[in-house]
């Protein structure tokens, strides 16, 4: 019988897409996409992943007079047809694609959602949990959040997808805790330096609340067309728990935040040190107590009659 090799490293590609790019079609974007798992292909990716609102570049070939209140149902609509071109993608190049986040129509309304093909041929979706107010105005893009937070398998790993803001949510990494992921993956989209320094600096947190890897990747540059985002401010980052085993400050892999103008993506390949990771978590980290609940402890207000 053959052996079965421990899994070593997982190597990923991150992608930072850059919104001016402003394809002149669907299959324009399909084939920048396609272009983009060829190089993630040859160095040795399993996953590439791409950043929130990808599908925003789109806006670049809207129609004419387009308000601001339909450009989501518009983008649906354009999402629609990319899946259509890229879902062959990861099962021809044998390795997953996680294609962004895009705006999809249901009964319940629009929501933000990112589509995971993989490659072994299968469909995973996360819609985002947690709201902007940008997104839940009815002045312009009036999305409805998702219920449900999906954990799933893909090459042997335990994986979720927390959407930008969702990074920033305690409730939602405590709901996680106990689910012992080695991977964690979040797209996002964010305006100004402020915006990256949170969803990078939380993704970090999760990382040593975890003890696993996170990676982030956002989009960069503005959409030609764009009535909303105007700037896009990102990188694309690894990290991972506070260890000496990974040089003590958690930063496995990490590009500096870019606004896009000069016109580049960002792209980082890494490889993440899932037997490390698995390691630690099995008891030689230094001081991680696991999925630690805080049930026993109880809030006092000083001076503060409760009745």
């Amino acid at each position: 019988m053959k052996a079965v090799g421990i899994m070593t490293d997982y190597p990923i590609a991150l992608w930072s897409f850059n919104l001016g790019k402003a394809p002149a079609s669907v299959d324009a974007l399909a084939d920048e996409i396609g272009a983009g798992m060829a190089r993630a292909k040859s160095s040795g990716a399993k996953l590439l992943m791409l950043p929130e609102y990808l599908v925003e570049c789109c806006l670049a070939f809207k129609p004419q007079g387009l308000r601001p209140d339909q450009e989501m149902a518009f983008l649906a609509d354009t999402g629609l047809e990319l899946i259509s071109r890229i879902a062959p993608l990861a099962t021809d190049y044998g390795i997953s694609l996680l294609a962004g986040t895009m705006p999809v129509k249901s009964a319940a309304g629009i929501t933000n959602t990112a589509i995971l093909f993989t490659a072994d041929g299968r469909e995973i979706r996360q819609d985002k949990l947690c709201l902007t107010p940008f997104e839940q105005s009815a002045d312009t893009w009036m999305l409805t959040p998702g219920n449900s937070l999906t954990v799933f398998q893909l090459d042997g790993l335990k994986m979720a997808i927390l959407i930008c803001l969702d990074v920033e949510m305690p409730a939602l990494s405590s709901l996680l805790a106990k689910q012992e992921l080695d991977l964690l993956l979040v797209p996002s989209m964010t305006e100004k330096l402020s915006g990256y320094h949170r969803v990078y600096g939380c993704a970090k947190a999760r990382a040593i609340e975890h003890m696993c890897a996170v990676a982030v990747c956002g989009v960069i540059g503005a959409a030609k067309g764009t009535t909303q985002n105007e700037s896009n401010v990102s990188g694309a980052a690894l990290y991972l728990p506070c260890e000496e085993e990974f040089g003590f400050d958690g930063i496995g892999a990490e590009i500096k935040p870019s606004n896009g103008n000069a016109g580049d993506d960002i792209l980082l390949n890494v490889n993440v040190p899932i037997q490390k990771l698995r390691r630690l978590k099995n008891g030689k980290a230094e001081v991680w107590p696991g999925a630690w609940s805080a049930g026993h402890v109880s809030i006092c207000v000083e001076n503060e009659r409760i009745s």
